[in-house]
């Protein structure tokens, strides 16, 4: 069943970890997809890897999900090549070091440099602009594509947009201030056919997250790696693959009456306590 056949879909960050599964997924379910990242050459290298799969119906944009200059060419591009904008996965996103607070908590023997206090500014406003920012400018420039045919909008949100995790401060209020946009553009889009849903992520390991969660081998977990496997009651991390039927059913016409929501995919992190 080839439910997105005829529709195209730009996905923002397709060529990084998570994304990349993601537009593989979209076009095996039909869907033509425009991979959209700053690092061309990575998007240039992913579509020849698709290809080598007989998945041939894509095209790749340079596209700076923070400067709207560069998004509305990729939108031009594609719309002179393909005439259309059906779908759109705001992909492109992350965490980075510059932005965590290496101490979970303050205590006694905590030094100021370890510490909110010493959280670097620059580095909270990069992954907060990544993330929220980055969401919200393509959404705004692409959505145009959308409003006489209609579409979908897919956010990335996170665990920590729900449960603040320690030391990812920024990310965490990026991720939060991604759901309640979410909502807001749900509410906002709806008169004109345009859904606006999100997908939570549980724990997937992807470059930005490895140091946190893996040693140096890429095999042992760290202390806070060990921790998010023993709050996940499945007790192991995500395969990209398993963010795929969320997202297929919610760009898809049988979720047609479905917006405004947030799907975690998580392996029941949400449901645990802890106890």
């Amino acid at each position: 069943m080839r439910r997105l056949e005829g529709k195209v879909a730009v996905v923002t960050g397709a060529a990084g970890a998570l994304c990349s599964v993601m537009a593989e997924s979209l076009l095996r379910d039909g869907a033509r997809v425009v991979l959209a990242d700053l690092n061309e050459d990575g998007a240039k290298s992913f579509q020849n890897v698709l290809a080598e799969k007989g998945l041939t119906e894509t095209m790749t944009v340079k596209a700076n999900v923070l400067e709207r200059a560069s998004l509305e060419a990729a939108r031009e591009k594609i719309l002179a090549q393909w005439g259309r904008i059906d779908i759109l996965v705001n992909g492109a996103g992350g965490n980075h070091p510059k932005g965590t607070c290496p101490a979970e908590q303050f205590t006694e023997g905590t030094t100021l440099e370890d510490s909110f206090f010493g959280l670097d500014l620059a580095g909270f406003e990069f992954v907060n602009k990544l993330n929220f920012i980055g969401s919200l400018l393509p959404s705004q420039v692409f959505c145009q594509a959308m409003l006489k045919t209609g579409g979908s909008v897919i956010n990335i949100s996170s665990m920590s947009a729900t449960q603040p995790l320690t030391k990812v401060a920024a990310y965490s209020a990026a991720k939060a201030s991604v759901e309640n946009f979410t909502r807001w553009l749900a509410v906002h889009l709806a008169p004109v056919g345009i859904r606006v849903n999100a997908i939570a992520p549980g724990f997937f390991i992807t470059q930005q997250n490895r140091f946190l969660m893996l040693e140096p081998d890429g095999k042992t977990l760290t202390p806070r790696g060990q921790k998010v496997i023993n709050k996940t009651p499945m007790h192991r991390f995500g395969d990209p693959k398993e963010l795929c039927g969320a997202l297929n059913y919610l760009v898809s016409d049988e979720a047609s009456f479905v917006t405004g929501i947030v799907i975690p995919v998580d392996g029941g992190f949400l449901a645990y306590s802890g106890v």
